[in-house]
């Protein structure tokens, strides 16, 4: 047991001197954490004067991108239901293509795919994400596995466990959450595992709450990660936090656990409108915590228009970043454009997911239980592709 006078450490009955290894540990991150700030109003000041030049003009590639092997992905979860509509998807020149290869010819090199418990439907549950995976591995893409540990959508609004595991101890639920850990990854093979998504407020409530109950949000955390390092030594692991604003927060939280790299969202409808506060965000991040930086999810759309009569989520001009970018292909392709390279100018930034590509008005023009995001995939009404696949796939 140990307390702290200002100057010593009482642990045990003994004395320890101020510099401890925690003492140590924390003096070296307060360093760190001073001088990322000085190098983000750097950054900041850069940034603000290559957009007094041109509002417009993308940022190019850091220097050492080009040494970088960038994750460029497409999150197409929802591909295995669309495709027993039998829904045919269209290259740039109109012709009919599978997905999967429209995506490897744009050059996509990574899909994700969210894994739910045991989900109603069957939908994005093991056996389903399973046979998909080793279909995207046989087309030579990587799999980045987003673990919800949920039977539903995890979010930052919603944060439910599985109902078989919702009456359970918390130590049944933690071996619980190492086991179905260790059985995915084992079978699944991925080469990027997601503890959770978007995990702002924590993980498998209530047990997993991230101030109500922190100690055992971090365990829950844990045992995700050593299941991971336990079962795959190449396997990168990724914690998801929605948006910008309390990032850091929620990462000095975790960041005690053992993981690989930060994955940020960032849609502007929901996390601010402003690509230099992004771009801030990422270097500080990556400096602070010394970890690789992703854009776990983003996506922006082509039209306000829709193509069934399921409510899009995206709809309305002030969802918008305007003028710079309007509700066009055009506009769709510019933000995409900017975000990526933006994310190439971090020191850290190693690439970028964008969700919901696949998400066409599958069902028809008159369902309104289908798509909430065909305004927003990378398809357009006619399921052609969009030209924002090439600069996905180009990035430069």
């Amino acid at each position: 047991m140990c307390y702290s006078s200002s100057n010593y450490r009482y642990c045990n009955g003994g004395v320890v001197g101020l510099f401890t290894k925690p003492v140590v540990n924390g003096i070296k991150r307060c360093l760190v954490r001073t001088w990322s700030r000085i190098y983000v109003l750097i950054l900041v000041f850069m940034i603000c004067a290559s957009s007094c030049e041109d509002e417009r003009e993308s940022i190019a590639p850091g220097p050492n991108s080009g040494q970088r092997n960038i994750i460029k992905a497409v999150d197409i979860s929802s591909y295995p239901e669309i495709a027993l509509s039998n829904a045919n998807y269209y290259n740039a020149l109109g012709e009919v293509e599978p997905l999967l290869n429209i995506l490897k010819e744009e050059g996509i090199n990574t899909i994700r795919l969210r894994l739910w418990v045991n989900p109603s439907e069957g939908h994005s549950g093991f056996q389903e994400v399973l046979a998909f995976s080793n279909e995207v591995k046989a087309q030579g893409f990587k799999v980045w596995l987003s673990i919800h540990y949920s039977d539903t959508w995890a979010d930052p609004g919603q944060q439910s466990p599985p109902m078989q595991w919702q009456n359970l101890s918390f130590e049944a639920l933690a071996d619980s959450v190492y086991q179905y850990t260790e059985k995915v990854v084992r079978a699944i093979r991925p080469d990027y595992v997601q503890l959770g998504n978007e995990i702002n407020s924590g993980l498998l409530h209530p047990h997993g709450h991230i101030t109500d109950n922190q100690e055992g949000f971090l365990q829950i955390l844990e045992q995700g990660s050593t299941a991971v390092r336990t079962t795959s030594s190449g396997c990168r692991i990724i914690i998801h936090y929605a948006g910008i604003s309390g990032a850091e927060w929620f990462y000095d939280i975790v960041d005690s656990v053992d993981y690989d790299i930060i994955g940020l969202s960032y849609y502007p409808i929901w996390h601010g409108k402003n690509l230099d506060s992004l771009s801030v965000t990422m270097q500080q991040l990556s400096t602070i915590y010394d970890k690789d930086v992703v854009i776990a999810e983003t996506a922006y759309p082509f039209t306000l228009d829709w193509n069934d009569y399921t409510n899009n989520i995206v709809g309305l001009q002030e969802h918008l970043i305007l003028p710079e970018y309007p509700a066009s292909p055009g506009g769709q392709s510019d933000f995409v454009r900017d975000v990526t390279n933006r994310v190439r100018t971090v020191d850290g930034g190693i690439g970028y997911c964008y969700w919901g590509g696949e998400l066409i008005a599958w069902k028809g023009p008159q369902a309104t239980d289908a798509s909430p995001w065909e305004n927003q995939a990378l398809f357009d009404f006619s399921y052609q592709a969009l030209p924002v696949l090439s600069f996905l796939g180009g990035g430069e």
